[in-house]
């Protein structure tokens, strides 16, 4: 929902050290790769209970998601990035409620299951969504840089990355959080199957 507002000023603070990654040599998909391990072990870590490192790694992880655009931006942005991009994103996403739910799976197991089924129905509106957007040529004004199509909603990027904060800073509100994000989530995947409904109704 606030994604496209927070990008000019998310650009301007990843820009200076991106231009110092892209002199040393590194390239986005390594940032998306080490970006990707560092939310698998946030997760390992929330699973064993240890919710402030759990924290860091989410930091670390939302970090490299903001660097590897942007070092591709200054040197040659290509279509195996925007995918490894993507769908790494999903994975995280998947992977670290489920921490919470080996933290404690007789009282997160229900709400952590249906949080990320909640995530599949964002998830896969947004990509069948942008895949016929491609097909018919469409841009995203939001987003006119970005390797996809990317159709907002309730619950966004900047949404659930505060929800997965606060599961950290409150792992026992845990199920209470997870339901209600997993409501937003539905009404976003809905209103986003209402979009394509509409937008695609005409050959």
């Amino acid at each position: 929902m606030i994604d496209a507002r927070l990008l000019p000023l998310q650009r301007a603070l990843m820009e200076p050290p991106a231009r110092w990654l892209a002199a040393c040599g590194v390239r986005a998909d390594q940032i998306t790769l080490v970006g990707c391990g560092i939310g698998l072990l946030a997760a390992l870590a929330a699973a064993l209970g240890l919710y402030w490192l759990a924290l860091a790694g989410l930091a670390l992880n939302r970090l490299a998601d903001g660097l590897d655009g942007a070092v591709a931006r200054l040197t040659t942005p290509t279509d195996r990035g925007a995918f490894l991009d993507i769908a790494l994103d999903f994975v995280f996403y998947a992977v670290f409620p489920i921490g919470f739910i080996f933290a404690d799976p007789a009282s997160n197991g229900l709400p952590g299951a249906v949080l990320i089924a909640s995530f599949v129905l964002t998830g896969t509106s947004f990509l069948a969504f942008s895949i016929i957007a491609e097909r018919r040529g469409l841009l995203a004004e939001n987003y006119p840089t970005k390797g996809i199509y990317y159709l907002g909603g309730l619950a966004e990027g900047a949404e659930t990355i505060a929800v997965f904060a606060a599961l950290c800073l409150f792992p026992d509100a845990f199920p209470w959080i997870a339901w209600a994000f997993a409501a937003i989530c539905i009404v976003t995947g809905a209103t986003r199957y209402m979009a394509g409904w509409q937008a695609f109704g005409k050959n």
